[in-house]
């Protein structure tokens, strides 16, 4: 059984291929790596393929997966947690398999929002710049003791739950919000309306799926409603912010700092080396002026511990299908 992997790399290829052999060469599957990301373009290259295994900015629209099971596609590997780049009612149509990896070390993206948030708040990316230029002054780089502070947590799954520990640990008040909310929430902070969080946060931390309920989640209005001078951090999806809205609440001083590892239109930028490229996307380029402004290229995934997890539950669901037997990570319509 031959899997065509899209948006492959070289960490990929590492570590799925570790995972296979580790979980049995003699499976006999065969991984098929694709620098490219799929779409309608690609989707030839899966031809006579039985399973491809995409990552988040790869495309899984409904001409696209009509054209992978034309080319005998009967299974979609996601290796992430979401799956709002898939149309899920047309893959069920077709009989697709579709599983994702629902959980993987929820530390590791919940250490990356530390990171974000304090690097922006003590300004150590600026101050390692003017160090190596022999600038030693202190002067721009005034930043908040963290402890004691108010951390909103927006989604209170296992991500958002380790997030909040880590903040929690520090000596932060942790507010959260999240209409499904968690048992274990209540051990660590106060669940709280989402109006409520934005006035009391002083960090407002994202960590919840993209849907049409949550899409542009942060926008013109709950930016004001935000504290003024409060930092924003995403980690989680970008479309859960509204981009222009956010530009112009820093451009009018009322949101303080924005702390982005994912960003609206991320497909056409991350996961590629466009360093000696003219960035066309405007937005994008607005944001990088502003020196209260932290973007990563959606690494808060990007660990050791993470991508074993990935790719050994990626290749599980994989031997779920093969074997035709239930899959607990299999996503439906229904």
């Amino acid at each position: 059984m031959q899997i065509a992997v899209f948006s492959a790399r070289p960490y990929d290829r590492r570590f799925l291929d570790e995972a296979s052999a580790q979980q049995g060469a003699g499976q006999g599957h065969e991984l098929v790596y694709f620098d490219a990301a799929l779409d309608l373009h690609t989707a030839p290259l899966a031809q006579g393929c039985a399973a491809v295994c995409v990552f988040v900015n790869d495309r899984l629209d409904a001409p696209v997966l009509q054209a992978l099971h034309a080319g005998g596609v009967r299974a979609v590997l996601l290796r992430c947690a979401g799956f709002n780049n898939v149309d899920v009612a047309e893959a069920q149509r077709l009989g697709l398999f579709v599983a994702r990896v629902p959980a993987y070390s929820p530390e590791a993206v919940a250490e990356h929002a530390l990171a974000l948030v304090m690097t922006l708040n003590r300004h150590t990316h600026r101050a390692y710049n003017r160090v190596r230029e022999g600038n030693f002054m202190l002067d721009g780089l005034l930043g908040r003791t963290l402890h004691g502070r108010t951390v909103g947590i927006v989604g209170t799954g296992k991500i958002g739950l380790a997030t909040a520990r880590i903040f929690r640990g520090m000596g932060c008040t942790v507010l959260g919000h999240d209409p499904y909310p968690s048992a274990a929430f209540a051990d660590v902070g106060d669940s709280v309306a989402l109006d409520e969080l934005l006035a009391r946060a002083d960090i407002v931390s994202l960590h919840c799926p993209l849907t049409p309920d949550t899409h542009h989640l942060i926008n013109d209005a709950s930016l004001a409603r935000m504290k003024p001078g409060a930092m924003l951090v995403n980690t989680s999806r970008g479309a859960l912010v509204d981009t222009h809205a956010v530009i112009r609440a820093l451009k009018s001083r009322r949101l303080g700092q924005l702390a982005i590892d994912v960003y609206e239109q991320e497909s056409a930028l991350f996961f590629q080396d466009l360093s000696g490229e003219i960035i066309d996307d405007e937005a994008f380029q607005r944001l990088m002026t502003f020196p209260n402004v932290l973007v990563t290229g959606h690494q808060g995934f990007f660990t050791v511990e993470a991508l074993q997890e990935i790719s050994a539950i990626t290749l599980g669901n994989l031997a779920d299908f093969a074997a035709g037997r239930d899959c607990a990570n299999q996503v439906r319509a229904d």
